[in-house]
């Protein structure tokens, strides 16, 4: 995009400019202007296809929102255009937390958008995270707590624990959410005594890490490709923050 000036004798002009005849009038055309400030942040691609991606959020992000720097807005330059009829801007069809890292499903047409949102609400795609939790635990349970008034569900398996002189014990935790409700695994780990390491907002007093963020992370996505029939299995591996605690994962 180019900017015009127009000026009258050497002085900037407006539509408010009276001409009286024998001016000299001089139209001067800018370079051009700085295209708006655009995003650049990679993103690792773990699948791809023309209907959809799945690809790895990172950490201290948001997926979508008002603020420029977010997932959605990084998509474009991160995913191939579908070439179907009906392709449009990638989309995320799920959240993850701020602070929470791993898979996150994306569409890529519009009809690809509609069925994956509908087997998500339909609990047909199989979602597996995992935690380093803090203190003695079971070695598996389910938590069925409600949360804000609605039945909630968590599986919960302890892969590995180590001791820490800090905080007692700290497991390795694979979590199975069968529902989807805001801070979920948050919050029904902080309620049973075995908050996240690193959340600031449910955990214990005292028992705080700061400084290396949440230890939750988006480990899998597992479902039925609505175009393909085939089945998508898609992992991400633990950060090295993770594999720092429990190094033989």
């Amino acid at each position: 995009m180019k900017k015009q000036y127009v000026t009258v004798n050497g002085a900037s002009a407006s539509t408010a400019t009276f001409i009286n005849g024998g001016e000299t009038i001089r139209l001067s055309i800018s370079e051009k202007v700085s295209p708006r400030k655009k995003l650049v942040l990679p993103l690792k691609v773990l699948f791809e296809d023309e209907y959809l991606a799945l690809i790895r959020k990172p950490a201290g992000i948001l997926v979508s929102g008002n603020r420029f720097k977010t997932v959605a807005n990084a998509l474009n330059q991160n995913i191939e255009p579908s070439s179907l009829p009906d392709s449009i801007n990638p989309q995320p069809i799920h959240r993850l937390d701020y602070a929470t890292t791993g898979v996150l499903l994306i569409g890529k047409t519009s009809s690809s958008i509609r069925v994956l949102n509908e087997k998500f609400k339909s609990k047909k795609v199989r979602k597996t995270y995992y935690a380093i939790t803090i203190g003695e635990m079971n070695e598996s349970g389910t938590i069925t707590s409600d949360i804000d008034g609605k039945e909630s569900h968590t599986d919960c398996l302890v892969k590995q624990s180590v001791p820490s002189e800090r905080f007692t014990k700290l497991n390795l935790l694979q979590l199975t959410p069968q529902t989807g409700r805001r801070h979920q695994l948050r919050k029904h780990l902080s309620s049973i005594g075995n908050p996240i390491l690193g959340d600031r907002e449910y955990g214990i007093e005292g028992l705080l890490l700061r400084g290396k963020g949440l230890y939750l992370h988006a480990y899998s996505l597992e479902f039925t490709h609505p175009f393909t029939n085939q089945l998508v299995y898609v992992t991400d591996e633990l950060p090295q923050k993770f594999r720092k605690i429990f190094s033989d994962k």
